[in-house]
C-alpha cells in the first residue's frame, strides 16, 4: 500500500477513535456504492452524521479542509442520499468534516467541523 494510503488509513482510524470519544456511535467505515464512498457514519444522539476525514502531514500548503471543493461536495451530497435510500432512513441527517493533521510518529491534531452545509 502506497504511503498516502497508510496515512490516510490511520487518519480515518484516528478520526474514528475521536469521534466515539465525543460520545458518537460509528455504523460503517468506508461505505461504497460504486465509485462513491463515505469515510465514517456515524449516529449522533437521533441525528445520522456522514464524516469526511482529512488528513495531512503538515499545512504548508493549505488547511485539510480546503481540499474539499465544489465537484467533492457534489460527489458526497450523491453518497449520502444514496446511503440515505438505500438504508431507508428516517432520522435527521448532517454531514461533517474530521482533519487529522501529523503522522504515525507524533500525536496528531484533531478538529471536528460539525453541520457543514452540504451545497
Amino acid at each position: 500500500m502506497a504511503l498516502h494510503n497508510d496515512l490516510g488509513k490511520w487518519g480515518e482510524d484516528m478520526a474514528a477513535a475521536f469521534l466515539r470519544e465525543e460520545g458518537l456511535v460509528i455504523i460503517d467505515r468506508d461505505w461504497h456504492s460504486g465509485h462513491r464512498d463515505i469515510d465514517i457514519v456515524a449516529i449522533d444522539g437521533l441525528t445520522l452524521v456522514f464524516v469526511e476525514v482529512k488528513t495531512r502531514r503538515n499545512r504548508l500548503y493549505a488547511e485539510p479542509e480546503e481540499s474539499i471543493d465544489r465537484e467533492k461536495m457534489q460527489y458526497l451530497r450523491l453518497a449520502m442520499n444514496h446511503y440515505v435510500k438505500v438504508r431507508h432512513i428516517d432520522r435527521p441527517v448532517r454531514f461533517d468534516i474530521v482533519t487529522v493533521v501529523g503522522d504515525t510518529f507524533t500525536f496528531p491534531e484533531i478538529k471536528h467541523i460539525k453541520d457543514v452545509p452540504v451545497y
